[in-house]
């Protein structure tokens, strides 16, 4: 939770994210997936989309718990969704919203060839601003 805001969340704001990623697929009708591990289904983490209004921009993020982090499955996932994202979704540009001091997903955002973009500050939390564009003829 240091790159998410800080802190875990309480009982309402735990409701309310859990509200909030259920409305991304309601309302859009994409979102976040759950990353598990193929061998035993455990749940590793979260890779999706952000982009409700307000935000910055189109948002591919990921969130893997420590234990299983460099491991690939940031990379592997974030890889397919980008794809995703620029055919299927027919984004044009997408960002990752990266705090500066979290190396491991910078490492993911320059995997995908996400290049640093600007900085911004997001829910008080200062971060860089990774993008890359659909590819040429798309």
């Amino acid at each position: 939770m240091r790159y998410l805001g800080g802190k875990t969340f309480d009982r309402i704001q735990a409701w309310r994210h859990l509200a909030y990623l259920k409305g991304h697929w309601a309302f859009l009708g994409y979102g976040y997936y759950a990353v598990e591990e193929k061998a035993t289904g455990n749940l590793v983490g979260r890779v999706g989309y952000t982009n409700h209004p307000g935000w910055p921009a189109f948002e591919l993020g990921w969130t893997i718990i420590p234990e299983y982090q460099g491991r690939g499955y940031a990379t592997e996932a974030a890889r397919m969704l980008l794809v995703y994202a620029f055919e299927a979704l027919d984004q044009s540009r997408v960002i990752s919203l990266i705090h500066p001091d979290h190396a491991p997903s910078r490492r993911v955002a320059e995997k995908l060839g996400q290049t640093i973009d600007g900085e911004t500050v997001v829910l008080t939390m200062p971060v860089l601003i990774y993008a890359t564009s659909a590819p040429k003829g798309k």
